[in-house]
């Protein structure tokens, strides 16, 4: 399918994901649905072990290449700090199929959350 044409947008719903990050940086955390485009204002990865720091790995995961694109790469994330991934200032979009996948150095040590425009010209 293809992507709508954000010219002719219907719709415009603000949205906002997270979750608790794993040791697969293949994990997940935002996938476009078909016939619509996604819009990533902000990526935000906080460490909330009050002890131990933690790296982060976050990726775009392009569907029609099939490849993992790099948006951050074993940042290290200090104790009760947060990371910011991406912000309003660089957002990107994400057509069907597409992902934002993330993992860090420990289990459970640090949470992610996504806050995004689902666009749709139906």
């Amino acid at each position: 399918m293809a992507a709508p044409n954000i010219v002719n947008v219907t719709s415009i719903y603000g949205k906002t994901t997270g979750g608790t990050l794993n040791t697969s940086t293949t994990t997940n955390y935002l996938s476009c649905p078909s016939n619509k485009v996604i819009k990533v204002n902000t990526i935000i990865i906080s460490n909330i072990d009050g002890t131990n720091d933690a790296s982060a790995t976050c990726y775009f995961y392009d569907s029609s290449s099939g490849s993992n694109r790099s948006l951050a790469t074993t940042i290290n994330v200090p104790a009760d700090s947060t990371l910011i991934v991406l912000s309003k200032d660089t957002a990107i979009y994400l057509e069907e199929s597409d992902q934002i996948r993330a993992g860090a150095s420990a289990n459970s040590d640090l949470s992610i959350v996504i806050s995004y425009e689902e666009i749709d010209d139906a």
